[in-house]
């Protein structure tokens, strides 16, 4: 069995309003709506859309019912924000549904085996998860902050990337970046830290990989090594993710130091070189701001 697989997650189609609760405590406390109504100083007609789930109940008709029933507010809060929460998920559930084709385009299985996301019983939900793993909650929001990036990132000029595959490269930088924590950014700190980092370009990349990290962030910079995506053709990426926080990306995809380190210089030259703001995507031989 996988353990990645969501198999427990379940979302009835049909929720019931806290007012049928309280039709049910009414019941058996032999009281009326319009006895309720006189009691808590309310309009019939409000008693009864409230219990038609018409009406929410709010903090002070939950106050109200618990003097007059004796059932604590706590409980009418609850069942209150239970009911309205369940009716915001039917309601995207029934959102989602119309755009799971979109998961067509996302390296799914490839971002499951390296353990990014899991696998989910079923498409909607599986599109709630690849939704949350971008950070956003569609795929029109995902086009407005995943298409367009202030990122430089080096590519293959040989071979056309997949842009959901690189995507979810970079959004993978970004999340384990988060849990590094650094000094503020400082360049002068940095340019020494570059001069130091040289002396490990003979060891190998088994040993350095920490030592650079934790040098990198030392001078605000969160360098992260992600395993490569089939199809994203890129080395290395760099951007800003706080104007005290840049974050170089390294892939790994050539296996040899020396690729690593031309790459890793490359990218810290981007940190160096251009403004925190700047737009521009870097290839072999093509660059664009």
């Amino acid at each position: 069995m996988n353990d990645h697989v969501i198999q427990n997650e379940y979302f009835p189609d049909y929720v019931s309003p806290p007012g049928e609760t309280l039709q049910e405590i009414l019941e058996m406390k032999g009281m009326t709506q319009a006895n309720l109504a006189r009691r808590t100083g309310r309009p019939n007609k409000t008693i009864n859309e409230i219990i038609q789930g018409k009406t929410a109940i709010t903090p002070e008709t939950a106050l109200q019912l618990e003097r007059v029933l004796g059932v604590p507010a706590s409980f009418w809060f609850s069942r209150e924000q239970q009911y309205r929460e369940a009716l915001a998920r039917l309601k995207e559930e029934e959102a989602l549904a119309e755009h799971v084709g979109w998961l067509k385009e996302v390296p799914v299985k490839a971002m499951v085996k390296l353990g990014w996301i899991r696998v989910c019983s079923n498409r909607v939900q599986q599109l709630r998860e690849v939704l949350g793993f971008f950070g956003v909650v569609s795929e029109r929001e995902w086009a407005v902050i995943w298409d367009v990036r202030t990122v430089a990132f080096r590519q293959s000029a040989a071979f056309q990337a997949n842009p959901y595959a690189v995507a979810a490269w970079l959004r993978k930088g970004e999340i384990e970046a988060q849990s590094i924590d650094c000094m503020p950014y400082d360049e002068d700190r940095f340019r020494q830290t570059l001069s130091d980092v040289r002396a490990l370009t003979t060891e190998s990349a088994e040993i350095i990989q920490s030592k650079l990290i934790n040098l990198c962030a030392l001078s605000g910079v969160a360098v992260v090594f992600v395993p490569e995506l089939p199809k994203i053709r890129t080395s290395g990426a760099t951007r800003w993710l706080t104007p005290n926080k840049a974050l170089i990306q390294l892939s790994l995809r050539y296996k040899t130091n020396d690729q690593l380190w031309f790459t890793f210089f490359h990218e810290a030259g981007h940190i160096l070189l251009h403004g925190k703001r700047e737009v521009f995507w870097r290839r072999t031989g093509q660059t664009t701001t």
